[in-house]
């Protein structure tokens, strides 16, 4: 997406972005004839404008029309999007019942002069003049009137007369400037800004003013028409004032300038995120990375779904960057152990949801599955801390999946083991090299519950497709009884089709096996136990295994092991969305917010509705509900 490549947000394009490409066939965000929105649960989804104006703008037009605040702002947002002849008739009531005259005559006008109706906008803001007076607004949109009819030389004076009394329309500042500029240059336009900048009560000049002696390279001449500025301004501050401040400085590499001119003055709820990622970035450029991840947190608490993908960005660019400045320092001593999990890792011993699923018989034998061993290069073999990969998301998710799956499909109870590192920061382990069958029996004899076999995953990635081995291995001798192996597609067209045939190989494979040399025998498959649909099976993967570092997590309270919590939830409620009568699938949400909300409640507050919702409009069978309804009461009691 463009904004990875941005430097510095600020005023009139002074971002980096990429080279513009016509991707209007492929990526629907490009399509001018689409409207982004976000459902209930986060997920991103694009509607025609006309299916928008159908089923959703002329619906909420007439449902706010006698509410002036909620109908300026809707009428805003519409002309924006082109749909002026559409809330025509509803800017026109807005004119003789909002409660901010200037305000409801000026968006009649604006409509007007969008559908080019001069004369009309003419009438409706001489009107709004004779009744209140003369504004800077209103003069500019009249202005604007005049040279819709033609008229350049009356638009340039009544554009002056609105500068003169009010000197900080962004519009007519811009205007004047680019008038100025056309007639004489480089030289006219900073003349325009001198002469704006003298009048009383002036500072959105001053930062233009400033800009240009940034390019000039004199920083305290800038500082100064900052700080000009900023004394003028409004308290709070206009959050454009403080975007083109940030932007400006930083696109020219004055940081800490801009931690002093603009920090101060920054809200999250005031100024929102086009502010608050140029300080997110002048943070995490003087790796001030506590104070980025702050912001970045403040604006999550915004609950503003368009800003979660930059946010995102930021969580995993933060995250990133701690573990680089970690590998930069002397290798520390480290020291590993295998964490044991009993059964699916989205249904623990205590579980209200395990009356859903039949109890396993006493002295029932034990298979144990190991996770965590990728085949890497040489070069790729040393010890570092490092962010989640493809590679160790799948080593650990595969015994995951096929634990539940043999779990609920023979008689056997389950295990899954897991290197782990302990010292000097907890994190799962990624072996670089296969576990030998010996080592693999012997940790499966030291789990507390001994197991009869165990099975050990191995991943080969070398070249795509990648390849898993399977091995079997009897603990009491360490023979490796079966093994096999499957191909794993990363390719996102083939993903799930690839992932649904390696996992249904290596199950049938375990089965045949247990069914012709043990006394392991295959049972009828639990009401409660669902598994999910191919197209759904690597979302599936990624949520549980995400489930399994949360609940890792909670081993270490008081120390950040996790990163992205957010995206996490907002990954598995989707899942939920998309699987709305799948238990397990909903388990993982509950157990994951279970677990979140012992180490960042104010994070699964945040979660509340949208998991209301989810309970209110996808409910489940009563009896499956009423555990579910349980575990919402004491999630947000």
């Amino acid at each position: 997406m463009s904004f990875l490549k941005k430097i510095f947000k600020s005023k009139a394009g002074q971002s980096a972005s990429p080279t513009p490409q016509d991707n209007t066939q492929t990526d629907p965000s490009k399509d001018p004839n689409m409207v982004r929105i976000h459902d209930t649960y986060g997920r991103e989804m694009f509607i025609t404008k006309q299916a928008w104006r159908d089923s959703v703008l002329m619906g909420n037009l007439e449902k706010e029309k006698n509410n002036p605040d909620a109908l300026y702002s809707i009428i805003i947002m519409s002309l924006q999007d082109g749909f002026s002849t559409e809330v025509l008739p509803y800017a026109k009531h807005l004119s003789t019942i909002d409660t901010n005259p200037e305000r409801g005559y000026i968006t009649y006008a604006v409509t007007l002069l969008q559908l080019k109706q001069y004369d009309d906008a003419e009438k409706v803001l001489l009107q709004l003049i004779s009744k209140y007076g003369e504004t800077g607004t209103a003069l500019t949109n009249l202005a604007k009137v005049y040279a819709g009819q033609g008229n350049d030389a009356r638009a340039f004076e009544t554009l002056w007369r609105s500068l003169a009394l009010d000197p900080n329309q962004d519009n007519g500042l811009l205007w004047y400037q680019a008038i100025c500029r056309e007639k004489d240059g480089e030289r006219g336009s900073i003349e325009a800004f001198q002469k704006i900048a003298a009048l009383p009560g002036s500072w959105r000049a001053q930062i233009w003013l400033a800009r240009n002696r940034l390019e000039q390279h004199d920083l305290p001449s800038a500082l100064a028409l900052y700080n000009q500025a900023l004394s003028a301004a409004p308290h709070p501050v206009p959050g454009d004032l403080l975007q083109q401040i940030s932007g400006d400085l930083g696109n020219n590499g004055h940081l800490f300038e801009i931690l002093q001119l603009v920090a101060s003055h920054y809200d999250p709820r005031t100024h929102g995120l086009a502010v608050g990622n140029n300080l997110i970035k002048a943070h995490f450029d003087l790796d001030h990375l506590d104070t980025a991840q702050e912001i970045v947190e403040s604006l999550y608490e915004q609950k503003r779904p368009d800003w979660n993908q930059t946010l995102s960005y930021w969580t995993n660019e933060i995250a990133k960057k701690r573990v680089s400045s970690a590998n930069k320092t002397s290798p520390p001593d480290f020291e590993l152990t295998i964490l044991s999990l009993a059964g699916p890792v989205w249904l623990p011993t205590k579980s209200a949801a395990s009356k859903l699923f039949p109890a396993k018989l006493a002295g029932a034998p034990v298979i144990a599955f190991m996770a965590g061993t990728v085949e890497v290069d040489a070069s790729e073999k040393t010890v570092q801390h490092q962010l989640t990969s493809d590679a160790g998301r799948i080593s650990r998710a595969i015994p995951l999946y096929l634990a539940e799956r043999i779990e609920f499909s023979t008689t056997v109870t389950t295990r899954t083991l897991f290197p782990y590192v302990v010292k000097p920061s907890p994190a799962f382990a990624l072996m670089g090299t296969r576990i030998e069958d010996q080592a693999a029996a012997e940790y499966a004899r030291q789990d507390e519950c001994i197991a009869d076999y165990i099975v050990t995953t191995h991943l080969l990635k070398s070249t795509p497709p990648w390849t898993i081995e399977l091995r079997l291995i009897r603990t009491i001798d360490a023979c490796c009884v079966m093994e096999t192996q499957s191909n794993f597609e990363t390719d996102a067209q083939r993903t799930a089709t690839s992932a649904s045939a390696c996992l249904e190989k290596f199950e049938n494979a375990l089965r045949v096996y247990f069914a012709s040399g043990t006394s392991i025998a295959s049972i009828q498959t639990p009401v409660a136990y669902q598994p999910p649909p191919t197209s759904s099976l690597p979302a599936y993967l990624v949520c549980s295994e995400q489930l399994l570092a949360i609940r890792a997590a909670t081993m270490h309270k008081g120390q950040r092991t996790l990163y992205a919590e957010r995206d996490i939830l907002t990954g598995q409620l989707q899942l939920c969305a998309q699987l709305p009568h799948n238990i397990p699938a909903r388990l993982i949400l509950f157990q994951a917010l279970a677990y979140l909300n012992e180490i960042c409640p104010h994070i699964v507050s945040e979660f509340k509705e949208r998991v209301n919702t989810l309970q209110k409009e996808k409910p489940l069978p009563p009896a499956q509900q009423s555990i579910f309804d349980g575990l919402f009461s004491s999630l947000f009691p």
